[in-house]
């Protein structure tokens, strides 16, 4: 069974503005001269001895990464990469005194931003750093989107959130109607209502709505159910979203405009 990070008891530690950098490495000479130079690139340092000390630390939701010795006592950097993965606002960074083709190339595969040898060049060290911190602030940013969409979501009612799943799939009003057994003007008013909540303009924005909240919430990915005979509209209005494909439709049954804004996530209001 493989193990999973889990955030210890209490709360993730507030937000700042602050980049943390967050240091695991055995050698403590190594953790103090890091720390000076973190320090001098306006960061906030945060070093560990080992991967198990760093796993017992509160999260932190602040922009920042992990810079970790690839051989550590204990659990080793691989191993904590593995159980970080899904920390998408934490890039890390490897750091060892001798190359392993093998390991790089796992580490690289898992998402590792930089794999640098000791001893390391401060510029090289520093410009990595503010890459990773670049990423971080990139992937909180989408996460404090995602939690709002979440929160709109848990606002919908039952057979809001059934229309819902059925109209990302290219349904139209009456072919809900039929599927649920409702009319279609009911359908209208939930639809409406739904869209409302959902703060979405078009049928394009809730689509990609619905596919964010698929991708980080398995609870709502088993509610936003797409019917195997949807899947090609699914797909396809996917497509117009992500690329911009310009559409004859009018935001009528399908919910779509003349011309297609070039897709970011909606602002969050």
């Amino acid at each position: 069974m493989t193990p999973r990070y889990t955030c210890p008891a209490g709360n993730p530690s507030k937000a700042t503005d602050t980049p943390v950098v967050f240091v695991v490495d055995g050698d403590r000479s190594i953790r103090e001269a890091l720390d000076v130079l973190i320090r001098s690139a306006g960061c906030q340092p945060r070093t560990a001895a080992s991967a198990e000390e760093f796993l017992a630390r509160p999260r932190v939701m602040a922009p920042s990464c992990l810079l970790v010795e690839l051989q550590l006592p204990g659990l080793t950097g691989l191993g904590l990469q593995r159980l970080l993965l899904d920390r998408t606002e934490l890039p890390v960074i490897f750091m060892t005194e001798h190359i392993d083709v093998r390991a790089t190339v796992e580490a690289m595969k898992r998402g590792a931003l930089e794999f640098l040898t000791k001893p390391l060049v401060g510029d090289v060290l520093l410009t990595a750093i503010r890459h990773a911190i670049e990423r971080s602030r990139a992937s909180l940013n989408h996460l404090a989107q995602i939690q709002v969409l979440q929160a709109r979501y848990a606002s919908l009612t039952r057979r809001q959130r059934e229309i819902m799943s059925l109209i990302v799939t290219g349904r139209l009003n009456k072919q809900v109607g039929c599927e649920l057994g409702i009319s279609e003007v009911t359908v209208k008013a939930h639809r409406a209502r739904m869209m409302r909540k959902m703060q979405a303009r078009t049928i394009v924005e809730l689509v990609t709505m619905s596919a964010s909240l698929r991708q980080r919430t398995p609870a709502i990915a088993a509610d936003v159910h797409v019917p195997a005979e949807g899947v090609d509209a699914y797909r396809y209005l996917r497509a117009i979203a992500l690329y911009a494909r310009p559409s004859g439709w009018f935001d009528r049954d399908v919910g779509l405009l003349r011309s297609c804004p070039s897709f970011e996530l909606p602002p969050i209001s």
